[in-house]
């Protein structure tokens, strides 16, 4: 029985599932991303909606996976601690980066935008939709701050249900959204023998004394 590779240098796969042609590309980049998604979901990917989220603190960049909870025209929505070292790189480096890497369907996307915090409403209705659990664990997580031990996050815990026994939870005043106004997409589908379909998408050019109207460039990226 022949042994699995263990040398990082010796592990290939060759992209063989589609392809991605220009002809099949929605005008529209959240369009486009609204069909790969569907097709993701069909395909019960693990975790279709994790996305990693790439910031910066001015020297070092920095990268973690989140959920993606709501998309359209507007941009992208996750959530998080106000105080957490996404938090901040944020607040003082706005552009950021995403990334969904669907590997089961031999895709990914990239998207670099601009990040901004969404209204207290829009947080207080997705907060709302949150099991109960994890309601109490928004309260307990001062999320990137150094803690001793782990009992003394479950302690935390233990003093949330009491505190809010009643099952009323309430939103955190230090918690909330993100949504990262899309200024750049790629597309990638992997392709045999490693000649990858990807496709970019900008802002058009605006016409001379007028606006792009929303309107984007499709450019074919080589592999």
């Amino acid at each position: 029985m022949n042994e699995p590779p263990t040398d990082p240098a010796q592990l290939r796969r060759d992209y063989r599932r589609a392809e991605l042609r220009r002809g099949d590309l929605a005008a529209d980049p959240v369009e486009q991303f609204r069909r790969w998604f569907d097709q993701a979901l069909a395909a019960e990917l693990s975790e279709p909606n994790a996305m990693v989220l790439g910031t910066s603190d001015g020297r070092r960049p920095s990268s973690r996976t989140v959920l993606l909870k709501a998309f359209d025209p507007r941009g992208f929505v996750f959530f998080t601690h106000y105080e957490s070292r996404k938090a901040r790189e944020i607040a003082a480096h706005p552009q950021v980066s995403l990334l969904f890497p669907w590997y089961g369907l031999e895709r990914q996307v990239a998207i670099l935008g601009r990040a901004e915090r969404i209204g207290a409403a829009e947080s207080l209705a997705y907060f709302l939709s949150r099991p109960h659990g994890s309601r109490l664990g928004a309260w307990v997580s001062q999320q990137s701050a150094v803690i001793g031990s782990r009992s003394i996050l479950e302690a935390q815990w233990e003093a949330m249900k009491r505190r809010f026994a009643d099952g009323e939870v309430p939103l955190p005043p230090a918690w909330g959204g993100f949504r990262v106004v899309p200024e750049e997409f790629e597309f990638w589908q992997g392709r045999q023998n490693r000649l990858h379909d990807r496709f970019r998408y900008r802002p058009s050019e605006p016409e001379e004394g007028g606006s792009s109207g929303g309107a984007w460039s499709i450019e074919r990226l080589a592999p």
